[in-house]
């Protein structure tokens, strides 16, 4: 497919400007293919005839984090990360702790998708994080131990999803930010970890897009022939935390680089008819005082996905624990920040805590506060409408053409301008999936899609020949160097962060500014006339609902004699606590539905659309009940429900709330010395807030927090 002559210099610029031997990349040209895409012509080598049928479903998971210094019964004590002296941790983990995952967890759910799921799913996405963290100062990491878990894991993954050797559907996964060393820290491609996952990743990534990999970390999957990608995205080079790049803006930079390939790949996919779903490790979480992405590259990825709305069905992501989903507005786009300005935002945390989780999913909520009022409205009156024309399977230009009602013909509903459109289209979202690592419980996600007019097309075949011998020799990686990039590490961040102290801020400006920098190609926008994507309006591929699987190990691993709250290790330190039994008597491993959007009566999500979750943010950013007797005030007050402080212990930890700024609306007077004291409290967000850690917050925590 031919590309612009703008772009062919921009990657002609690229190959000049930046690229250097390596042992693995012998010739310019696959570099300039590794940043394009550009590839000679050849048939899909996935394609076959098979048995199997689509099933329009998919496996997300996320975060084994396996640590094979784990040991049960040891202490969860901060530093000790369950690896020695005696304490509560059980056989499966230790469940609301910061420790990892012991091997037992990874084999236990694998096993159970294995027999529970494997043969339901189309494919799998695996997001990163397959290393224990570097938590235990006598036990430091090695990048022997990191390669060798993520090889050992991978093999276990081959096997789960294999017949007599051969893959039934394809795997997708992608780094993590502790799956190297410093953890962090990812140097521009190619290099040793490249190399190195190449060879554990053998399996995955197709031959055909090994070179891509190899110089940057980024490949693409058909997963279904013909129809629908999965774009494995290289996040270490967005995480605003990784000194060892400088963002999306400068063409020697790999985020540079990647948003170039990535741009190729979507718009080829585009002229093939053909759809996409986006997979990364560190989501582009952004607040209004800290994010996860340098700026310049969440602002080149809004604008992309911007640009090739009509493309993407759907981005994933895992890292951060919590279950919750990102808007990216495009109104916050500002080109001008291309002349790498910087901004006021700080990187969050590197594993920060259940508090500060707490806090960021608060500030989450007051930027859904400032969602447009007449578009929620707006929202909810479509929704309950095309709700009804789905039951018609009408298509999407049904949707956009339909006629109008007698009397409102060419009016416009008041409200759809601010969000681009009836459909949304100023917006979108970016889903986050909790892990396997028990920081709460243990959590996989099935995602069901849309796969209408799909019945008979053709699936995904394994290739690979089973009998061919591959070698896992991986590079030398001396120890030595490793301490000393672990000292540079440390330097540079501070050196980063100094230096954006030194520089004015900006916010989002208003209005488009046309930009500086001439390394800028803006991809071209959806054709005049095309209907909204999968991401905007049901469709093919339009992600439908999912539901969530957990494990609950306080009961699995049947160490306490108490399990009427299985949350209650959040309220104290128990990690000296002596288990009930000598030794494991752990009850059958499984995993249980914890929830599932098409059936859960709070979030009432009729789809994963963009508008779907416009709706649910602004039901959860609502904060003070709609006075008066009226229908409209019913629906709106709907979301709220009375809640007393009867079984709070402590009255006075309750704060009042501030004018202006309340979840609660008072709704009774105080009895004798306070009590009884009744409140209208949001339902909406605090359930929003118990999924989010995986039901293992105590309720008087929840309550507390969903007063903020």
């Amino acid at each position: 497919m031919p590309l612009s002559g703008a772009r062919l210099l921009v990657a002609a610029a690229l190959l000049l400007h930046s690229v250097s031997p390596s042992p693995i990349l012998d010739a310019g040209q696959k570099v300039l293919d590794a940043i394009t895409g550009t590839r000679d012509p050849i048939e899909t080598p996935h394609i076959r005839q098979s048995g199997r049928k689509l099933n329009g479903k998919f496996l997300h998971i996320t975060d084994f984090h396996p640590d094979e210094f784990y040991k049960a019964h040891s202490s969860t004590a901060q530093g000790v990360a369950c690896h020695r002296g005696k304490g509560p941790a059980g056989l499966y983990g230790a469940e609301t702790t910061d420790c990892d995952s012991p091997v037992d967890l990874v084999d236990a759910t694998l096993e159970w998708v294995r027999k529970n799921v494997k043969d339901d799913i189309d494919f799998v996405v695996w997001t990163g994080d397959t290393a224990r963290h570097d938590s235990d100062e006598k036990l430091p990491r090695s990048s022997s131990h990191v390669l060798d878990m993520n090889r050992k894991v991978a093999k276990k993954i081959v096997k789960t999803f294999s017949d007599d050797g051969a893959l039934t559907v394809p795997v997708i996964p992608t780094f993590g930010n502790n799956d190297f060393l410093p953890h962090n820290i990812f140097y521009p491609g190619p290099n040793k970890w490249l190399q190195a996952y190449s060879s554990i990743w053998h399996r995955f990534i197709p031959e055909e897009q090994r070179h891509s990999f190899e110089f940057g970390g980024w490949f693409e999957v058909e997963v279904i022939p013909n129809q629908l990608s999965v774009i494995s995205l290289n996040t270490m080079y967005f995480f605003d935390r990784n000194a060892g790049v400088d963002g999306c803006a400068i063409p020697s930079e790999p985020g540079f680089k990647h948003m170039e390939w990535l741009s190729v790949q979507l718009q080829r996919l585009r002229e093939r008819g053909m759809k996409a779903i986006l997979i990364g490790h560190v989501p582009p979480a952004r607040t209004e005082n800290k994010q996860n992405w340098d700026e310049t590259c969440w602002q080149k990825y809004t604008l992309w996905l911007k640009q090739f709305r009509d493309v993407v069905t759907g981005s994933l992501y895992g890292h951060m624990n919590i279950d919750h989903f990102l808007f990216q507005d495009t109104k916050d786009i500002d080109l001008s920040l291309h002349d790498k300005a910087a901004t006021t935002r700080e990187p969050m945390d590197d594993g920060f805590s259940i508090e500060s989780k707490s806090d960021y999913l608060i500030d989450l909520r007051k930027s859904w506060s400032n969602l447009p009022g007449s578009a929620a409205k707006a929202l909810e009156e479509d929704l309950d409408v095309e709700d009804e024309l789905e039951t018609q399977v009408e298509d999407v230009d049904g949707l956009r053409n339909r006629k109008k009602k007698k009397g409102k013909k060419g009016k416009k509903k008041k409200g759809h301008g601010k969000i681009g459109g009836k459909y949304g289209e100023r917006y979108q979202v970016s889903l986050v999936s909790p892990s396997v690592v028990p920081n709460y419980f243990p959590t996989i996600r099935i995602i069901e899609y849309n796969i209408t007019g799909l019945e008979d097309a053709p699936v995904w075949t394994d290739s690979f020949d089973i009998n061919s011998k591959v070698s896992e020799e991986l590079p030398d990686f001396p120890e030595d160097e490793e301490a000393h990039q672990e000292l540079k590490r440390d330097l540079e961040a501070e050196r980063r962060k100094k230096g954006r102290k030194g520089k004015k801020g900006r916010k989002g400006r208003k209005g488009k500014k046309k930009p500086k920098n001439p390394e800028l190609v803006i991809p071209p926008a959806p054709p005049k006339g095309s209907p909204p994507g999968p991401a905007y309006a049901r469709q093919t591929f339009t992600f439908m609902g999912y539901t969530q699987y957990f494990a609950n190990l306080t009961y699995i691993n049947n160490d306490l004699t108490d399990l009427s709250e299985t949350s209650k290790w959040r309220d104290g330190d128990f990690s000296d606590e002596v288990p009930n039994h000598d030794k494991p008597q752990p009850k059958k491993f499984r995993y249980e539905v914890e929830y599932s959007t098409f059936t859960d009566k709070i979030f009432k999500l009729p789809d994963l659309t963009v508008r779907s979750y416009l709706r649910l943010a602004s039901r959860i950013a609502k904060r003070k009940t709609k006075k008066g007797t009226g229908k409209a005030a019913e629906e709106y007050n709907e979301d709220f429900e009375d809640e007393s402080d009867d079984d709070d212990d402590d009255d006075t930890e309750i704060p009042e709330p501030e004018e202006g700024d309340s979840d609660l609306d008072f709704t009774a007077t105080r009895g004798k010395k306070g009590k009884n004291k009744r409140r209208k409290t949001n339902k909406v967000w605090k359930h929003f807030l118990q999924e989010a850690f995986v039901n293992t917050i105590p309720e008087k925590q929840l309550k507390k927090w969903s007063r903020r």
